[in-house]
């Protein structure tokens, strides 16, 4: 074989072999220990084979249904909030203002704040007596309200922290899309007389969407594994509230001692996680091409 054909696989080799290592070989490790009966007293290789009794288990246990409901429950509603606050915030700052620059600063600095971090921050302002927010109440006259006690208000709390958070990480890169966006096709809505919010629904949203597609993606995958915030605001409490999946998985490992069970959630994530995964990949590729039309037909508008 000519040797300018190998190059390429020479120079992949090394990271490909890496890759296998640092990813491959723990996601079948994972997949091993799920048919497992073990406990951490044990090497994996004294612990019971039980095929696919973890699988039928969780299947039948009402606890982990209720962690997956909870999961899917926190990560829709955080990231179409968070989406459409950070697009919308996108749109009113991608303008030549006085300040806009420090006021793009403030808006990213709760995502460079430590996850532990947020959470303290946010358990002690929701605390029932000295929080800064049952304070702000009674202070008007109102009654307090039990943000970490009650289940429905321990819910939205935690939304609440996850969207303060995790906006300003929508708002950089959909700004980033604005700022991208070919001035061809801005020009040509103007020439033929689109206002502001058309330009908005018809020019600027369609165009960014491949990009918007990638960013809810990646929020999306990372919220159904957000552990530390809740993990310190309310410890899944109460009840089942606020367990979502990854932090039971943490407690069927480290409180249970089941790490067969643990290994067994992890694959149900994973799998939901790929499903997720690649359907917005497929409906990625069918907005691209749309956007791909819509920017053509503008060019030659503009001609």
């Amino acid at each position: 074989m000519n040797l300018n054909k190998l190059t390429p696989y020479m120079f992949l080799g090394p990271a490909i072999v890496i890759l296998a290592a640092a990813l491959l070989y723990p996601i079948g490790y994972m997949i091993y220990a799920s048919f497992l009966d073990w406990n951490p007293s044990q090497y994996i290789g004294e612990a019971e084979w039980v095929g696919l009794r973890n699988y039928g288990n969780l299947a039948e246990d009402a606890s982990f249904h209720e962690s997956m409901w909870v999961t899917l429950k926190f990560a829709s509603i955080v990231v179409v909030l968070e989406m459409v606050i950070g697009v919308g915030l996108a749109l009113l700052l991608d303008r030549n203002i006085r300040g806009m620059s420090l006021l793009r600063t403030i808006f990213i600095l709760p995502m460079m704040i430590a996850p532990i971090v947020v959470g303290l921050m946010w358990r002690y302002m929701y605390h029932p007596t000295v929080g800064i927010f049952n304070r702000t109440l009674k202070d008007w006259g109102l009654e307090p309200v039990p943000w970490l006690s009650d289940s429905w208000w321990a819910f939205t709390s935690v939304v609440i922290a996850d969207i303060w958070q995790w906006t300003p990480f929508i708002f950089i890169l959909a700004l980033a899309a604005l700022q991208s966006l070919p001035r061809s096709a801005l020009e040509a809505a103007r020439i033929d007389g689109a206002s502001e919010w058309q330009q908005v629904l018809y020019i600027k949203i369609p165009l960014m969407m491949p990009v918007l597609i990638v960013t809810c993606l990646l929020r999306l995958i990372d919220a159904f594994k957000v552990l530390e915030v809740i993990l310190v605001m309310t410890n899944g409490g109460p009840g089942l509230a606020t367990e979502i999946l990854a932090l039971r998985i943490a407690r069927t490992a480290s409180e249970f001692r089941e790490l067969g069970v643990a290994a067994t959630m992890s694959n149900y994530l994973l799998i939901l996680l790929l499903i997720l995964t690649f359907g917005m990949f497929f409906y990625n590729k069918a907005v691209e091409a749309r956007a791909a039309r819509v920017q053509q037909r503008a060019e030659e508008d503009v001609k």
